[in-house]
């Protein structure tokens, strides 16, 4: 299949593509670089150094895509809160774009890169499954359940991956998100770790190669899927498994934020059953090759 990946430069995208890549599918990938580096796009990919919110008609038209992989987005609830303007041009406004000149190029088939955790709020069960009501905290969660239903009713063939919290190589430390990546470079670096509140908050981390094999196997389903392991793990306790593999680390507890959800861990059992699908890196594995990553 010849298949369009945006953000495909990024951190989950570009794993993405290395994976298609490696299962003989053609790749082009659409990035502006904003936060992706080129250093991990996949040689054997095609790229436009592009914005999801241009005119991109005369790359549809040239291209002729089996499929679209939606990845790219802004996505720090921070900055969401901050300029919720910048956060729903980004999400919403390029997202429909990308549907649009989906549905004049007869793009056979949209995946979507949803957020479980932003999208579902402070659940009222967990694990959460995909039935659980909408109710985000953050203009980012409500951008995400937008798309999803501009995606729903495009008439598009789709499949929407909610992700958790994913991690792993290739993650930005310097970034607002990314607990993992930002505790490993910061442990590595002998400088202290911040943690938001009292550090109870929960969170599903899934790795970023399990991530890249549900996106796979979504080629060939439909529907909505969360994507994540079903534990929780609180931040104080990562913190301390992240410590435990580097050997050394500091942390200082600040004000929570607004916007950020208290627990979360998704119900992945519609994943495992209906796409064949389940998180095989534990996260003391994960945690082990994400530190080796950082540490070259």
């Amino acid at each position: 299949m010849k298949i369009l990946v945006t953000g495909g430069c990024g951190f989950i995208g570009s794993h993405i593509v290395d994976l298609l890549i490696e299962n003989g599918h053609e790749v082009v990938v659409l990035d502006n670089l904003s936060t992706g580096n080129k250093e991990n796009l996949n040689e054997k990919a095609k790229f436009y150094e592009k914005d999801i919110r241009m005119n991109l008609s005369k790359i549809f038209e040239e291209e002729k895509f089996d499929v679209v992989i939606h990845e790219a987005a802004q996505i720090n609830v921070r900055s969401s809160m901050e300029n919720p303007i910048n956060d729903a041009e980004i999400n919403i406004l390029g997202s429909l774009n990308l549907i649009e000149l989906s549905k004049k190029f007869n793009v056979k088939k949209f995946i979507y890169a949803s957020s479980g955790g932003a999208m579902y709020g402070d659940p009222e069960k967990i694990p959460c499954d995909e039935e659980h009501k909408i109710n985000p905290l953050s203009p980012y969660g409500f951008s995400k359940g937008a798309v999803e239903w501009y995606i729903v009713n495009s008439g598009l063939k789709f499949c929407v991956l909610r992700y958790s919290n994913v991690y792993g190589p290739r993650q930005d430390p310097k970034g607002e998100a990314g607990v993992i990546s930002i505790f490993i470079d910061n442990m590595l670096e002998g400088k202290k770790c911040f943690i938001n509140g009292n550090g109870e908050q929960t969170r599903d981390f899934v790795y970023v190669e399990d991530v890249a094999k549900a996106n796979l196997i979504a080629l060939e389903k439909e529907g909505y899927f969360n994507i994540g392991t079903g534990e929780e793990i609180s931040v104080n306790n990562l913190f301390e498994g992240i410590k435990k593999v580097v050997g050394k680390g500091e942390k200082e507890n600040r004000d929570e934020i607004k916007g950020e959800v208290s627990r979360i861990s998704l119900d992945v059992s519609k994943a495992e059953r209906e796409l064949g699908w389940k998180a095989e890196v534990k996260i003391e594995d994960g945690l082990r090759r994400t530190v080796e990553y950082f540490k070259k």
